[in-house]
């Protein structure tokens, strides 16, 4: 419970607000994407950056926090996600995958896009309860 706070506390006052604003500046964090989930009781965006897990129409998360983590519920409440990884959003549909190895796939994330290594360091570091999030993304979903 200390460390999930610990993690949290981090990432929502130091480490995002840093990525958020390189993106939002159009400098996009070397293997980060954001992830837009719509918040499940105010029905507002809600951006989050994340290890870049693309590959091809698919996109990988996995959740340091299992079903603990803000953008797992919301996406539980509203599949319909959209997904910035460089200087473009994809729109997709996100679901839980349960039965995918979070380590495994972890791995295979950073041997796909070495850039990642860093992110999916800290991940391994900071996890309480591993998940993996499978987006499939529209194919014409580009904006």
């Amino acid at each position: 419970m200390a460390k999930r706070r610990l993690a949290t506390g981090l990432a929502k006052y130091l480490f995002n607000p840093v990525v958020r604003l390189l993106f939002r500046l159009g400098i996009p964090a070397p293997g980060t994407a954001i992830l837009e989930t719509t918040g499940r009781r105010s029905g507002q965006p809600r951006r989050t950056p994340v290890t870049d897990g693309i590959d091809g129409d698919v996109f990988w998360i996995v959740a340091e926090h299992g079903r603990n983590a803000a953008y797992v519920r919301n996406i539980e409440a509203d599949p319909r996600v959209r997904v910035r990884s460089g200087r473009h959003w994809r729109a997709g549909t996100a679901r839980i995958a349960p039965d995918d190895d979070p380590r495994a796939r972890l791995r295979a994330i950073t041997e796909r896009r070495p850039a990642t290594r860093m992110n999916t360091r800290t991940v391994r570091l900071m996890q309480t309860d591993l998940l993996t999030v499978r987006v499939d993304l529209d194919p014409d979903g580009y904006s």
